[in-house]
């Protein structure tokens, strides 16, 4: 494998690590998420790379955290070490410091200096279980119908703010995955960068549910290529 030339306060590796969250961690906040994942590196002997100054900080990032009560298999992280660690060894002994419910599913090398994940991402895909008694062609047809819209004013309200924006300039794509008796599960691509994110939920509710979604599960993060 290639090294990466040091040099005096600059890390020696960066790994890209895609990891799974379950049922077990779905409502457990990101700072949480996030000091989880300093102390099983900790524990594990990771060679941490920290941030410059008079409090340092270990160099990882996730690209976008999960909110609460969503679970996924596609969460993604760059992890900075200041020195070389085999990659398959790091994945082994990381795995058996995190609680159940979050694990490695893979982990890649990347040059330190490119990109982060969070200005490269641009959208995330979701699979959302839903419950109604209206046939699936009526599904289909609201599916197409949202879809259609070329705008859909909405509001939502966060910490006594009210913000209003175009819903539908955050869906990039829907469709129906499958449907047992009363329960559909629902495809979704929404937008996920610096300009907006779109979330499940609301989407539901321009379809027409009345519940809340039973589960959402993000299956896929994308970024750009560049």
């Amino acid at each position: 494998m290639k090294r990466f030339l040091s040099s005096k306060g600059e890390p020696q590796q960066r790994l890209c690590l895609t990891f799974s969250r379950g049922e077990e961690v779905k409502y457990i906040t990101h700072l949480d998420v996030m000091r989880l994942w300093h102390r099983a590196l900790r524990r594990a002997g990771m060679p941490l790379s920290y941030s410059q100054g008079f409090n340092p900080r270990p160099r990882i990032a996730i690209a976008a955290p999960l909110a609460l009560g969503i679970t996924s298999e596609a969460e993604l992280m760059d992890v900075f070490l200041e020195r070389k660690v085999a990659l398959h060894f790091f994945t082994r002994v990381v795995n058996e410091q995190l609680p159940p419910g979050i694990k490695i599913l893979e982990g890649r090398e990347y040059w330190p200096k490119l990109p982060s994940l969070q200005s490269r991402l641009r959208f995330a895909e979701y699979r959302v279980e839903v419950e109604s008694r209206r046939p699936p062609a009526e599904i289909r047809q609201a599916l197409r119908s949202l879809m259609a819209k070329r705008s859909l004013p909405w509001q939502h309200a966060r910490d006594k703010e009210i913000r209003q924006y175009d819903l539908r300039a955050l869906i990039d794509a829907l469709w129906l995955v499958d449907q047992t008796d009363a329960r559909y599960r629902l495809g979704m691509r929404l937008r996920n960068d610096s300009g907006g994110s779109g979330r499940p939920e609301q989407v539901t509710i321009a379809l027409g549910f009345a519940e809340h979604p039973r589960s959402v599960h993000r299956t896929k993060l994308i970024l750009s290529s560049r």
